[in-house]
């Protein structure tokens, strides 16, 4: 009985396609690639919906050279970017803390002592 594969050397059987597939992965990282398309709804001349998509497809390295780091700063993807988004978020939830604090220190203490004349009343 035979080991060898029962394949023949062909484009789907194996052969050299898995070093052809490589090359061009790396030619298509190292160069990028961009597929673009336009995806209309109309009814009547009347357009209902337009869906844009765009895809690239790159190395990191390439994508940052064209200037796309989105990944970088979205908090999603990175947890650096989720440590600045939550100190930016925390920043200014104090910021509104002390701003309500200061604006309703006046009225918390008329609440205050409203409350205490009536305890006072009712004892």
């Amino acid at each position: 009985m035979s080991t060898a594969s029962s394949f023949p050397d062909s484009s789907l059987g194996g052969g050299n396609s898995g070093a052809n597939l490589a090359d061009i992965l790396e030619r298509v990282l190292d160069k990028g690639i961009v597929i673009a398309g336009d995806i209309r709804i109309n009814l009547l001349d009347i357009e209902l919906l337009t869906i844009k998509l765009r895809l690239i497809v790159a190395s990191v390295d390439k994508a940052k050279e064209m200037g796309i780091d989105w990944w970088e700063h979205d908090p999603a993807l990175s947890s650096g970017a989720r440590s600045k988004e939550l100190a930016r978020e925390n920043a200014e939830l104090r910021e509104r803390l002390e701003a309500l604090e200061s604006a309703g220190e006046t009225g918390a203490r008329e609440q205050i002592d409203s409350a205490r004349k009536k305890e006072t009343r009712d004892e």
